[in-house]
């Protein structure tokens, strides 16, 4: 009993990789991954790209011509993609949190079906958005 007291577990200090391939994380652990890369990506990038496009468009019937074909490149639609899941997905598992917040579908069962859930609806939703974009 003494040499297990004795020997200390050192901390394990998880990088990108680790949490990639060697740690086998569950689905609903993946959607709070999920969730918060796309409230990230939400704050930062998006919201100043659409704002300098509403900007824009706003200040002339030039502006918003000029927006209106950079709107039409392949690129930007796909980035309007990213930004329809990004909102789809945030907007789904935020609604998944707050009914895991009032204590419903904390199982271990129903939380795993609300988290595929949350990945159907949202692809889903992305989906029938990215059809009417394109």
């Amino acid at each position: 009993m003494s040499s297990a007291s004795a020997k200390k577990l050192r901390p394990k200090y998880l990088n990108l990789r680790a949490l990639l391939f060697e740690i086998r994380l569950p689905l609903p652990g993946w959607v709070s991954i999920l969730h918060r890369i796309s409230g990230a990506l939400l704050v930062f990038p998006f919201a100043a790209w659409l704002l300098y496009m509403l900007d824009r468009s706003l200040a002339s019937e030039q502006g918003f011509q000029a927006v209106n074909s950079y709107l039409d490149l392949p690129l930007v639609k796909a980035g309007m993609l990213l930004f329809i899941w990004a909102y789809c997905h945030h907007l789904c598992a935020g609604l998944r949190f707050l009914l895991l917040d009032l204590n419903r579908g904390i199982e271990l069962p129903a939380a795993r079906r609300s988290s595929v859930a949350v990945l159907v609806v949202s692809l889903a939703l992305t989906a029938f958005f990215g059809a009417k974009l394109w």
